[in-house]
């Protein structure tokens, strides 16, 4: 498939990186030449130096035979009027990246189709909607939910007062023998496997396990983890996405948030409806205590700054507040986050780019999804014709190792399969995998 991305920043390269890992033909166009050096040194992708809005650049792209263009940008009109000319230059989708959360809502997604553009999508919304599932299920670190929370995958870290501590994957699976839980992969030490029913469950691994369990109080006991209610949550930094997730929050939580900027605080007074907002530097541990730290439930680091976002994470955890999450901007920080102290990391443009992903994957996706730190991905598909998918066992299908089936969706029904389970069309399938075997697992389901 021939690509087109427009802007090679974070969330542009990101992508492209993803998508050349696919065979993907790519072609990245950019006006910093230093971005597009950096790119063709470390990406087998086309670069064209220029404007996205130019025609002449993008006829240089040949977007007449690319299926796809993504307007990723930070300049919210330039990537809006790049899908446009896109569109009717003859690419026959396109994807653009905004800012502003408005143009989200249904009826203007549905006039921006009619002009051209077919998705929009915002990394801020991206996160805050991120953060807000997150302190939904607050003793987990990761949940993903398919089909409503038919099937759902969550992550928890085994720490040293947990009751799995030294057990055997199989001891796990007989305490759990009346319920229906799977461990599909364990991060240790910064390292994935999928685990085998002999192999000790270790303090500080991350476990990944696949339910269909609806009730959350069942996994937690499970996994010997006291699940504590959510009430008061302290959001740190003046940024956009800090705004958005204080919308989001504060209808079902008391919302306090602290920013520097007196600016930013008459703003923030003005469209939040709910939430308190304290003038006062997020990296100034008194204040933060004054303003009541040690009392909170959970504590949201939103600032523009990863370092302060990360050491105040880690203050508010030492103070015994219950639930951390620190935005970030590098990448490599994901990979720390059970290791350091922090519940949850997140990575706005990881996000995003994680998010556009889908519109290129192989096979009948229905949803993908990727865990924090995990060189892996779970992905949904749908059993969309006879074949040998249906007429074996799982036992007899020989999947490539390194690939589990988490869960099955059937007549709306969550389902953890065994190894004698039979698949039927229709059936939606939960598939984890690490990324050495996707090529070979979006072969079996396309």
């Amino acid at each position: 498939m021939n690509i087109v991305i427009a802007g090679a920043g974070e969330v542009g390269f990101h992508l492209a990186q993803l998508l050349v890992n696919e065979d993907q033909n790519i072609t990245l166009i950019d006006t910093d030449e230093e971005l597009l050096a950096n790119a063709a040194n470390s990406l087998d992708v086309k670069v064209i130096a220029g404007d996205i809005s130019s025609i002449n650049i993008l006829e240089e792209a040949k977007l007449g035979a690319a299926k796809l263009f993504i307007a990723v940008t930070t300049n919210e009109s330039t990537n809006l009027l790049a899908c446009i000319l896109a569109k009717k230059m003859g690419v026959k989708k396109t994807v653009a990246r905004v800012k502003n959360s408005e143009f989200l809502d249904q009826d203007q997604k549905d006039y921006f189709k009619s002009i051209g553009i077919d998705n929009l999508f915002s990394p801020r919304y991206l996160a805050a909607r991120e953060v807000k599932r997150l302190i939904s299920r607050v003793s987990a670190t990761d949940v993903f939910e398919f089909e409503g929370g038919k099937i759902s995958i969550i992550g928890f870290t085994a720490d040293n007062s947990s009751p799995l501590i030294n057990k055997s994957f199989r001891q796990l699976y007989e305490l759990a023998s009346d319920q229906h839980f799977r461990v599909i992969v364990v991060l240790r030490n910064s390292k994935t496997f999928i685990p085998k029913s002999t192999d000790i469950i270790l303090p500080e691994d991350h476990l990944y396990l696949s339910t269909d369990v609806s009730d959350f109080d069942q996994v937690n006991a499970l996994v010997g983890k006291t699940l504590q209610k959510i009430k008061n949550i302290m959001i740190i930094g003046d940024t956009p996405i800090a705004k958005d997730t204080a919308e989001l929050l504060e209808k079902d939580f008391n919302v306090k948030v602290v920013l520097k900027n007196a600016s930013k605080c008459r703003i923030f007074k003005k469209d939040l409806k709910h939430a308190s907002i304290i003038k006062g530097d997020p990296s100034n541990t008194e204040m933060l205590l004054e303003e009541g730290l040690d009392h909170m439930d959970a504590f949201i680091a939103l600032t523009s700054n990863s370092e302060t976002n990360i050491l105040s994470s880690l203050m508010a955890d030492n103070m015994g507040v219950y639930k951390t999450v620190a935005l970030v901007d590098n990448p490599a920080y994901t990979h720390l986050s059970q290791k350091i102290g922090v519940d949850t990391i997140i990575n706005k443009k990881l996000l995003a780019a994680n998010n556009i992903f889908r519109y290129v994957r192989k096979g009948k996706i229905e949803a993908i999804a990727s865990f924090h730190g995990v060189d892996a991905e779970i992905i949904e598909f749908t059993i969309h014709k006879e074949n040998q998918l249906v007429k074996k066992t799982l036992r007899e299908l020989n999947f490539p190792e390194g690939m589990i089936v988490a869960g099955v969706i059937r007549n709306d029904v969550g389902l953890i399969p065994n190894a004698l389970f039979k698949f039927s069309l229709g059936d939606k399938v939960i598939v984890f995998a690490l990324q050495e075997v996707m090529k070979r697992v979006e072969s079996i389901f396309k």
